[in-house]
């Protein structure tokens, strides 16, 4: 038996059930007739998916019974589809070793694949199982490699199937990553140019669904080189690599490399102030800084490309901080290094392909230096939001933290284009970054710690207290209703307003609607509101049970409230709008010792109780905050230290 033990968890009887339905397959695919083979190798193909008929059909050498239908080239169509699902619904499992199969088996396996025209389903998983083949065994990839090459993947890319493409992709990297360094090289070489060849040298074209895919294929292959590039320490004594930083300070200072002028301690401390100026760590010998990786002679790349392609920012951003004093330049050179880092962290350059990574950055297949550009856009930003912070020296994590959370923030939007993305960052200032932390802060599982809830309660009360009296002082200033008629002419007004001392509800009729504030002694009536009993609304008022009043619409249902006093007494309202309804219902039940249900109360609690937390919490911005209290300190042994007032 095979040292699997999952199957064990399944009870006896469906063990056997599976063994019998494994028997009955093994026997039906091998039927000559083709309806009876086509429905069993369909079959095969869905049970394939149970590990327990998985090892009872491979107990049965199923596997190699596969192996030789596929070899033996009488299947095609659906058939052949069938019988390569279930080859690697099998394989899947684990349970037999990738290293059994026969070279004649491989060849058949990558002539599916180099067929100018093939089924997709017996190409998807021909493709699928070259990929495994290459990742599971080196030697398995020596003949996979003998049988196919990228030349013969690359029309895969060009077609509309995005499944065809992801599988072919995923071969691709497979073979890259098991090629030896030298082969790797040259596969890079060989890919890049087939494709600038497809994509430049034939003449410009619109970026289409079909282009996308192919430039798709060029960036991963460019990564792949940007990655050696990362992984490249430099070699502080290598010429053509110390010449490149000659370089970046001609173009920044515009010098000439200085042969004999002066001696050589003068033109070592011109060096080591240029140096300086140019924001590396190591002044006397920038070429140290690049011995790092990552991001290694990458950073170096992304330096003399920004400085050559956009000089005009390079030798502004470059000045720009020289002049400054000490603490507050932005040092170019320890940022970049520091940039370049990021960025590949970000697009995880370097890491292995991952089939869980669904990130699709079409912006990186508009440019053949797509990187670079994206570095520029970057170390500009970088310098921006320095400034914005007004940061020092001692800052300089600070902001590479916000610059990360703006560059990641502007990438998930998925710009198109390094111009939208460009765009996009300009919206994200670091003022905005700290509104965006604020406003997420106050969602956050932060904000459900203990000491958050605990002042959230204590705070409540307050806010609570200051909504009751805003709303007991808009009764006090009163407000002018409609009066109730059976009639359609409605043109008559009445007034109530709460008197200052909260005890006494004024109200009186009105010949028109007053412009203003009605004076107390004006109005004839009044009700003590130890009378009131009860506040109602909507249908419960009595004035939307009289005859009729049921037609009215909805909108006035929805403003009505009644105040019922002594026995049978109350006293009607038709609220002139939502704002005024919820006014008055909060007030009357502030004053009644009710509490305050509206929306309008609940809105309000929320901005006021959100704005002073936000309040309070300034001064904690960037603190972690506990979940418990900080541990009481033990006692002092004695408490000498306390003055005596006597």
């Amino acid at each position: 038996m095979f040292p699997f033990c999952s199957s064990q968890k399944k009870p006896l009887s469906a063990i056997i059930k599976e063994g019998q339905m494994a028997m009955q397959l093994h026997e039906r695919i091998q039927s000559s007739s083709l309806d009876v083979k086509l429905d069993a190798l369909k079959d095969l193909a869905n049970s394939s998916r149970d590990i327990t008929f998985a090892q009872e059909f491979i107990n049965l050498d199923g596997i190699s019974l596969l192996t030789q239908m596929v070899e033996s080239g009488t299947d095609f169509g659906e058939m052949l589809s069938f019988t390569l699902t279930a080859f690697v619904e099998l394989m899947d499992h684990g349970i037999v070793s990738w290293d059994t199969f026969s070279v004649a088996f491989i060849k058949k396996i990558a002539s599916f694949v180099c067929k100018s025209s093939m089924d997709s389903a017996v190409l998807q998983r021909s493709l699928a199982i070259l990929e495994s083949m290459v990742l599971n065994s080196q030697d398995l990839y020596q003949k996979v490699a003998q049988e196919i090459t990228i030349g013969q993947l690359m029309p895969h890319l060009q077609g509309t199937d995005q499944d065809i493409q992801t599988y072919t992709i995923a071969v691709i990297n497979a073979l890259f990553l098991k090629a030896p360094e030298e082969k790797r090289q040259l596969m890079n070489r060989c890919a890049l140019s087939s494709l600038i060849f497809q994509n430049v040298i034939r003449g410009p074209k619109p970026i289409n669904e079909e282009m996308a895919h192919q430039l798709y294929m060029l960036q991963v292959l460019t990564f792949n080189l940007l990655e050696d590039r990362m992984m490249t320490k430099m070699d502080p004594q290598d010429q053509a690599q110390r010449d490149i930083i000659f370089e970046l300070r001609r173009i920044a200072f515009d010098v000439e490399c200085e042969s004999n002028s002066g001696s050589i301690e003068k033109r070592k401390s011109m060096y080591t102030r240029d140096y300086k100026k140019l924001g590396f760590i190591n002044h006397v010998n920038p070429a140290v800084d690049f011995t790092q990786i990552p991001p290694g002679m990458l950073a170096l790349d992304n330096m003399l490309y920004f400085a050559r392609q956009h000089q005009d920012s390079y030798i502004r951003i470059v000045l720009e901080n020289s002049s400054r004093e000490d603490k507050h330049e932005c040092p170019f050179g320890r940022s970049s290094i520091e940039l370049t880092k990021m960025l590949c962290e970000i697009l995880k350059v370097g890491e292995l392909p991952s089939e869980n990574c669904h990130d699709f950055h079409p912006m990186f297949f508009t440019h053949d230096r797509s990187f670079e550009e994206f570095f520029c856009i970057c170390i500009q930003l970088l310098n921006k939001t320095w400034k914005e912070m007004r940061a020092t020296s001692e800052d300089f994590n600070k902001v590479m933290q916000v610059v990360r959370e703006q560059i990641t923030r502007a990438l998930t939007a998925k710009p198109n284009s390094l111009d939208q993305f460009k765009s996009r960052l300009q919206n994200l200032s670091y003022t905005e970054i700290l509104k965006i932390r604020q406003s997420e802060r106050m969602n956050q599982e932060d904000f459900q710690s203990r000491p958050i809830v605990e002042l959230r309660e204590k705070i409540q009360p307050e806010i609570m207290e200051l909504i009751k009296q805003q709303r007991l002082n808009r009764l006090c200033e009163g407000t002018c209703f409609r009066k109730i008629s059976s009639r359609r002419r409605q043109d008559k007004f009445w007034y109530c307003r709460l008197s200052p001392n909260h005890k006494v509800l004024h109200y009186g009729d009105l010949e028109e609607s007053p412009q203003g504030e009605v004076p107390h002694d004006s109005l004839q009536d009044k009700l003590p509101v130890a009378d009131i009993k009860a506040v109602v609304t909507g249908k419960d008022c009595p004035h939307m049970k009289e005859k009729g009043a049921l037609k009215q619409n909805k909108e006035v249902l929805e403003l009505a409230f009644s105040i019922l006093y002594e026995s049978d007494e109350y006293l009607n309202f038709i609220a002139p709008d939502k704002h005024e309804y919820c006014v008055w219902t909060d007030g009357l039940n502030a004053l009644l010792g009710k509490e305050m249900t509206s929306e309008f109360t609940r809105s309000d609690l929320d901005t006021l109780l959100n704005m002073e937390m936000k309040l309070r919490l300034l001064d904690l911005e960037n603190i972690q905050i506990p979940e418990a209290p900080p541990p009481i300190p033990k006692e002092p042994s004695n408490y000498d230290f306390v003055y005596d007032c006597n």
